[in-house]
């Protein structure tokens, strides 16, 4: 998809409108504006994490978003809500994730994905590490307010 004009929106307005600060960086090859619009759904995502922000992170989900975590397969954003506060509070309390894209596709006018690859920093830690690593696999669709938004997202550990 190659347009002039975002359909998508503008990822710096989408980020700032949460408060996240934008990294060029992060976007790699990916530098049209929709690509960067869809984009900031992974990096307002980390943000989320760095934050140990479950609303946050649930807010950037569909009602009806589906999320595979380790091995629960959570298909709604108050699921997603509950397992992210719970997890923040025990066992991911302190934690971030860290990634980057691989592929950026849009399916259609209003559906993308994404695949991703990075992983999880535990407290204490600075780095994925080798053992940790994932592929990630969103797909982000365009809302009723024109905002991206987390259909699905599935991760899947890298062997090394």
């Amino acid at each position: 998809m190659s347009t002039a004009v975002s359909t998508w929106g503008d990822a710096s307005q989408l980020l700032a409108a949460d408060g996240v600060e934008e990294d060029p960086a992060y976007y790699r090859e990916f530098t049209s504006e929709d690509e960067k619009a869809v984009l900031s759904v992974a990096m307002r995502i980390q943000a989320a994490w760095a934050a140990n922000d479950a609303d946050a992170f649930a807010d950037l989900f569909t009602d009806n978003g589906s999320l595979l975590m380790q091995d629960e397969q959570l298909l709604s954003r108050d699921q997603i809500r509950a397992f992210m506060t719970a997890g923040f509070a025990g066992p991911l309390k302190g934690a971030r994730v860290k990634g980057g894209p691989l592929l950026v596709r849009f399916l259609s006018d209003d559906a993308a994905m994404v695949v991703t690859e990075g992983g999880i920093i535990p407290s204490g830690q600075d780095a994925v590490s080798p053992e940790g690593q994932i592929r990630a696999v969103w797909i982000i669709v365009r809302g009723d307010d024109g905002t991206p938004r987390l259909l699905s997202h599935q991760s899947s550990p890298v062997k090394s």
